[in-house]
């Protein structure tokens, strides 16, 4: 049985990260684009958002970065071939990030900030959970997963506080102008 130099083990993750980081960044890019968001959705303009709102510029700049070490994370899990959580952790991110996906189209695209806030909250337990058992494979993964669950956090507050703001936000645009696709 031979085992592995250091060298190999890098090479081996770097592969993986060269198809997992592409991939997550194209997953979130296509969820992001099924309907427009942030300052291009104009049901999103006219909604009363927190002063703790940031600049629009911020989320693609947080999410972009958030994907890439989502996407280094899961390049350390995929090549942990040896770890008998391996197979649970991957189930686990793979459902967190379908939840994760889904969230901007719910809300920038249905308006559905209530349930939209159930999501995040779903995601971010969802998220935590992937965490801890990416610690006992790879404590490196779950330290990139570490600003990904702040960011959700941070983004549950806003989504809270614009629900809170906007009781019925759902009905701010006629429903014939709110699903529109931009690809």
């Amino acid at each position: 049985m031979e085992i592995a130099s250091k060298g190999q083990l890098r090479l081996a993750f770097l592969r993986w990260a060269v198809v997992t980081v592409p991939f997550i960044l194209l997953l979130g890019f296509a969820s992001g684009r099924l309907f427009p968001s942030g300052d291009e959705n104009l049901w999103y303009q006219a909604l009363v958002k927190p002063a703790e709102t940031p600049p629009g510029w911020i989320f693609p700049v947080a999410w972009t970065t958030l994907y890439v070490l989502l996407g280094l994370a899961l390049a350390m899990i995929v090549n942990a071939r040896g770890s008998r959580l391996r197979r649970p952790a991957l189930i686990l991110f793979a459902v967190q990030m379908v939840a994760n996906l889904a969230w901007s189209p719910l809300f920038f695209g249905y308006h559905q900030v209530s349930m939209a806030l159930v999501l995040i909250i779903l995601i971010f337990a969802l998220a935590l959970a992937t965490t801890f058992v990416f610690a006992r494979i790879r404590k490196g993964a779950a330290w990139l997963m570490v600003p990904y669950l702040a960011w959700l956090s941070f983004a549950g507050i806003l989504n809270y506080k614009i629900d809170r703001l906007n009781p019925n936000a759902e009905t701010l645009v006629p429903a014939s102008s709110a699903p529109q696709m931009n690809i």
